[in-house]
């Protein structure tokens, strides 16, 4: 019965954090590595660090077409719970399980064939191109065993349990921060890799999380289990989970993009200032990824009661949820605002670096709290099926606005209007996704919610 799933009974508040907090603690540990990793190589040179940098974007699209499939397949998987569909549940594991690994295939070749002249497009500095393909060329092996755990997780979470999807997660991080500074420097009886080691143990880390996944979905007991007898592939289900879980790979891909964009623009100033805005991303990401862990734990909660029809109850989780995104965000902010020098410190910033660095992040974090509440009511669009409103809010951010007020400011403030594009396009970007959510509240203003069936 439905009422056996907490999703359906457990007050809303205590519902949250159970099925918060573990996504929101993994992706904290997650992007924490991936800043650390920076950390790390920006002890080779700054060069190191700035091939890593140049090399974000593509990890970044990398992570994004995981997470697309894995929300995608998520979103499903919720649905048909709350509507106690168990058959099709059912199907969705298992060719949500075969897309991700041939997905993954497709992507990592691909990868390996475009690094060479995308690299060439940054940078003439020859000792920076080579550290670039160092480091791509092996981490581009890490999307496979990437995918494959995220599409699990994913699974598990549709079905409530957040407890495992963390555990196999954070193996991973584990591994990869274990093994990355022996990699790098050599340590003990360990080769030094330099950058290489960075990238292998980055893979090493997300095979060991799927290897793990793999063992715990099918020897735990879940809501879920792979259909074997008598499944078919069936391309309705794959445009589902496509559509489904599109504006999550939007939101994500649009991140590759933005760096590459403000890339394009900090090429006619300095290596520099490529390597401070790498790394300052880094740290963007940490503080946003770790709240968008809260809102993966919120998005089964309101999908499964849309798709239960418990209307009152989905509205409630959007209005909490949004509360505690906005908390965070603000704290996030503060972070930044008051000890930008010692983050920077992290990343063996030079004086050069610190100039216009400690500038560039207050700045920046102006725009914080814009962006989780604008996040938040695209998440809510996504999981009562209203996808091309919460596209819309994504493409909006970091495409319809951001470039063109980069490019105007830029005109005008140099180097300083790149920074402050982006707490302007957050602004504005909240402001299109609350009247997007008005009207939408004007449309159904005899429903019960808004966006209500």
């Amino acid at each position: 019965m439905m009422a056996e799933n907490k999703m359906a009974v457990m007050p809303v508040g205590k519902l949250i954090f159970e099925m918060s907090l573990p996504p929101l603690f993994s992706m904290f540990l997650q992007y924490s590595y991936n800043l650390l990793d920076s950390a790390f190589v920006a002890r080779l040179s700054e060069n190191a660090l700035t091939a890593v940098s140049l090399s974000f974007p593509i990890t970044t699209l990398m992570n994004a077409v995981s997470i697309w499939i894995g929300v995608g397949i998520n979103v499903l998987i919720a649905g048909h719970l709350g509507k106690r569909e168990q058959e099709e549940a059912n199907k969705t594991v298992t060719l949500g399980l075969i897309l991700s690994f041939l997905v993954g295939i497709i992507l990592n070749i691909t990868v390996l064939l475009i690094i060479s002249p995308y690299f060439k497009s940054f940078t003439e500095n020859n000792d920076i191109y080579t550290l670039c393909m160092e480091y791509m060329g092996v981490c581009s092996f890490m999307q496979i065993p990437n995918m494959v755990h995220i599409v699990i997780q994913k699974m598990i979470q549709a079905t409530g349990n957040m407890i495992e999807p963390m555990l196999f997660q954070l193996t991973g991080v584990i591994t990869n921060f274990i093994f990355d500074p022996l990699l790098i420097f050599g340590i003990g009886f360990f080769p030094a890799m330099g950058i290489k080691g960075a990238a292998t143990a980055t893979v090493l880390g997300y095979s060991v999380s799927m290897v793990l996944a793999f063992i715990m979905f099918l020897k735990a007991k879940h809501k879920i289990a792979l259909k074997t007898v008598g499944f078919r592939f069936e391309w309705s289900i794959v445009q589902k989970i496509i559509i489904l879980g599109l504006p999550s790979f939007i939101m994500n891909a649009l991140n590759a993009f933005t760096v590459t964009i403000v890339n394009l623009f900090l090429v006619a100033y300095s290596d520099t200032s490529i390597a401070f805005f790498g790394a300052y991303f880094k740290i963007q990401q940490l503080i946003i990824m770790t709240i968008n862990g809260l809102i993966q734990g919120c998005l089964p909660i309101m999908r499964f009661n849309y798709g239960a029809g418990n209307l009152k109850r989905l509205q409630s989780v959007f209005r909490y949820s949004t509360i505690l995104v906005t908390s965070l965000m603000m704290f996030g902010t503060l972070i930044i605002m008051l000890f930008p020098t010692q983050i920077l410190s992290l990343f063996m910033a030079s004086e050069k670096m610190r100039s216009y660095g400690i500038i560039a992040m207050r700045i920046m974090a102006a725009g914080y709290l814009f962006c989780g509440l604008s996040t938040m009511i695209s998440t809510y669009m996504q999981a009562i099926e209203r996808v091309l409103s919460s596209i819309m809010i994504q493409i909006f951010r970091q495409m319809f606005f951001l470039i063109p007020i980069m490019w105007i400011l830029e005109k005008a403030l140099l180097i300083n209007g790149i920074w402050i594009a982006f707490p302007v396009t957050e602004l504005l970007t909240f402001v299109v996704a609350v009247i997007l959510f008005l009207r939408l509240r004007f449309q159904n203003n005899n429903k019960e919610i808004v966006g209500g069936k």
